[in-house]
């Protein structure tokens, strides 16, 4: 299953978001519920969104009991979705986000395992801070885990490594269900919801996110039964597989995209030496065979078939665009033209500076100048005349 998440913020809704996925959880949920409502702050507004995976036990009605009470509160709203079947902790998540309209969203459990009076703490270094995803740290510093067998704790010291050395993960805890993060960095990705650890796969596909990590202690559920059995595990080891051909594919992807980048430029620089040639040649003849030119008429006349004819190479060649469409390719000549003329200022504005403020000697002032001048001209010319992304 693939969900591409299409994100909403209302900016006079809940300023945080905490989604809690459940099942069989009537044990647990009012006292979490409630217990999040405690350690609020007063200048917090906040939803919970309860996911409920169609829990035999009533979770729901609870829930729902549970919202007409706290009706009035100005600051603290819960909220209910019941899902048909038991579809899996990564899919509710992804279900509750949607829903959501805080701009800010927390993950959790329902089972006093994530301490609510952790909540504050983390959306504040989310809210004040760079950081674009918190995660809580069981194998930090100052973290732990309280009541976990040790087979359990091998499992998941397994599975984080697993993470971290197959995955290219550097975080202490990967595997983590308590987390935060601003829910504008997940816009249009494409989750596959596979298994119990959406954070992973969000620290996966959110390349360049700033992530940090704080300690804290997990303690294990006192009442209702572990969700952890074979077919989570299996999950996971799928979810991790898919991931690394998930990230195998995006090197692919990068790697192409320098590689016809390099080669464009290379293109590009390329008609820019022919384009000296037709220069010279088109002065020479304006000068003495054509026409007998001033020899700066003649210049500027040189330059100006060097540019057009620059245009049409770059045009057909570099960027292989066959679109020759009158409105079209004269709007493109026109922003090609005045890309070529502010290349060539800053040409000689470098040259003049390197060689009179710097005491460069002017023939490498004069390639520097060529170089740094042509590579803007590309940019400028591959972005904005012929619309392509500057990277690819």
């Amino acid at each position: 299953m693939e969900n591409n998440l299409e994100i909403k913020t209302d900016d006079n809704g809940a300023q945080v978001s905490i989604i809690i996925p459940t099942y069989n959880e009537s044990e647990n949920i009012i006292k979490i519920l409630d217990s999040i409502g405690k350690n609020l702050p007063s200048n917090m507004p906040t939803e919970a969104i309860v996911v409920d995976d169609n829990s035999p036990d009533g979770t729901t009605g609870l829930v729902e009991d549970y919202i007409k009470k706290i009706k009035d509160s100005v600051s603290y709203s819960v909220k209910i979705i019941q899902r048909k079947t038991k579809s899996g902790l990564s899919s509710a998540v992804i279900n509750g986000v949607e829903k959501s309209n805080g701009k800010t969203v927390v993950v959790m459990d329902s089972d006093f395992s994530h301490p609510p009076n952790m909540i504050p703490k983390m959306v504040n270094e989310l809210t004040n801070s760079e950081y674009d995803i918190v995660i809580a740290s069981r194998y930090l510093k100052d973290g732990g885990i309280e009541g976990w067998t040790r087979k359990r704790k091998m499992i998941s010291k397994a599975g984080t490594k697993i993470a971290k050395s197959g995955l290219k993960i550097s975080e202490t805890d990967p595997m983590s269900g308590f987390f935060a993060f601003k829910k504008e960095i997940i816009k249009g990705i494409k989750f596959d919801a596979i298994g119990y650890k959406i954070l992973l796969e969000m620290l996966v596909k959110t390349k360049g996110a700033k992530i940090k990590e704080i300690p804290y202690t997990f303690v294990n559920r006192q009442v209702g039964s572990s969700k952890l059995g074979s077919s989570t595990i299996v999950d996971y080891l799928k979810a991790v597989w898919k991931l690394y051909r998930y990230g195998k594919a995006v090197e692919q992807k990068e790697h192409n995209s320098s590689a016809r980048f390099v080669s464009k430029a290379a293109r590009f620089y390329t008609v820019g030496a022919s384009g000296f040639f037709v220069n010279y040649l088109i002065s020479l003849l304006f000068v003495d065979v054509v026409a007998n030119l001033w020899y700066v008429q003649a210049n500027i006349a040189g330059i100006t078939v060097s540019i057009i004819t620059n245009f049409f190479l770059n045009k057909i060649w570099t960027f292989e665009d066959r679109d020759f469409n009158a409105k079209k390719t004269v709007t493109q000549l026109g922003k090609f033209f005045g890309f070529s003329s502010l290349g060539g200022l800053i040409q000689v504005g470098m040259v003049f500076a390197l060689t009179e403020s710097y005491g460069l000697d002017y023939p490498i002032a004069l390639i520097l100048g060529v170089l740094v001048a042509a590579f803007g001209n590309f940019i400028l010319n591959k972005r904005f005349t012929f619309k392509e992304k500057v990277w690819e």
